[in-house]
């Protein structure tokens, strides 16, 4: 997306706020350095399998993958307020960018938290220099948020294992190098019978059955595997523990969900306040109409309540060291479904423009959709939410 003179970037005040330290500030500089970069400036959307390739180098030849897959394998946390800023700034700048950094590390994140040293070894630094793109197969055609519903299956055969099905809704899927696949193998009826898997693009058996179009163009595929054959040494944690493994890595990257929705709602924000200002309208200024300045005022004040619920989560994972369940499906859930109105609200002041193609307003307006649905609906959001409350209350 284009950014107009008047609009450098996205706000940093709330950088003051006592989430952050001197660490996430400087790196704050460092992405909007790189925002500034020819791999940002120079971005083709006409092409957008060749689009992602180029940003996820530039974001690991930028050092700026580490974040999101952990510094190296004797350093593999991840700090979410980082991953958030990332996500946020990437997302104000261009969709595309945010979807890039963030599969390398949900793609991955499975494999940092229960891989083997050998697999981690093999696999993590190319993910980390942008060699390889990464994607995390969990969806099915009758298994999205009923994840207990999934029949693609995995059977041991004696130091390997044989996949057959398909996976759907496959982000990065057709152009990803390596894949975090969860499949029934049976130890338990429902979730208690997933494991999770690695495997590669070039394994035997291994297939892109379709090209996914979406709103907001990404890579996206159904995959299928067909007695694809690979080594059991590919097993991410225990037989079984596949659902428990992709609940961890959805956890920690849920809350960056929602900082890619303020990323957008915040540029929606910039946009409208900046057209605001220079619209003409019944011999005054857009921004002096009382009705503007009352969408304004909801839009901003619903933009900081996100910004707050975000960074709270982030926090309490990274400092506090607790669990973010609830905290991060409540971030989700409202960042996202504010950005939704906020981005529909600067559209409508707009005007016509706003849904002009190519216009700043309806790519953010294509691109926020998404994020209502995918990793966890907002309606399975309020279900995970009165699920912890009902824990403790």
């Amino acid at each position: 997306m284009t950014v107009p003179a008047t609009l450098t970037g996205p706000s940093r005040d709330h950088l003051d706020w006592p989430f952050f330290d001197n660490s996430h500030r400087e790196f704050a500089t460092q992405l909007d350095a790189f925002a500034k970069s020819d791999a940002m400036t120079m971005i083709d959307h006409t092409d957008v399998d060749a689009a992602c390739r180029r940003l996820v180098r530039a974001l690991g030849d930028a050092g700026i993958l580490k974040v999101a897959t952990g510094a190296s394998e004797t350093d593999p946390l991840i700090d979410s307020r980082l991953v958030c800023l990332a996500r946020e700034t990437l997302a104000w700048h261009d969709g595309l960018a945010d979807f890039a950094f963030a599969m390398q590390g949900l793609g991955t994140g499975a494999i940092g938290l229960s891989g083997s040293v050998a697999l981690r070894a093999a696999v993590m630094p190319k993910v980390r220099s942008g060699e390889w793109l990464a994607a995390f197969a969990l969806s099915e055609k009758d298994a999205g948020s009923d994840v207990a519903a999934m029949a693609c299956a995995a059977r041991a055969d004696g130091d390997h294992y044989i996949l057959d099905g398909e996976k759907t809704w496959i982000s990065n899927g057709g152009i990803a190098d390596v894949y975090t696949v969860f499949a029934r193998t049976g130890e338990a009826p429902g979730t208690r019978g997933i494991s999770a898997f690695v495997v590669l693009a070039d394994d035997p058996g291994f297939s892109i059955a379709e090209r996914i179009d979406v709103i907001a163009p990404h890579p996206l595929a159904t995959i299928r595997f067909e007695s694809c054959r690979i080594p059991a040494s590919r097993r991410l944690g225990d037989p079984g523990e596949g659902f428990k493994i992709a609940m961890r890595t959805l956890d920690i990257f849920r809350a960056s969900v929602a900082a890619a929705a303020v990323g957008f709602g915040r540029r929606a924000l910039d946009e409208a306040l900046s057209h605001a200002r220079e619209r003409q309208m019944f011999g005054a200024k857009l921004a002096d109409l009382q009705l503007t300045q009352a969408a304004l005022g909801d839009m901003a004040t619903g933009i900081d309540a996100a910004t707050l619920l975000t960074y709270r989560a982030a926090w309490r994972r990274d400092v506090q060291k607790l669990s973010t369940t609830q905290e991060a499906a409540m971030a989700k859930m409202t960042a996202t479904e504010t950005a939704q109105t906020v981005i529909d609200r600067a559209v409508q002041l707009f005007g016509g423009r706003g849904v002009r193609t190519g216009e700043i307003t309806e790519k953010l307006y294509r691109e926020i959709r998404a994020l209502r649905i995918y990793e966890g609906a907002t309606e399975v959001q309020k279900l995970i939410i009165a699920r912890e409350l009902l824990k403790t209350k």
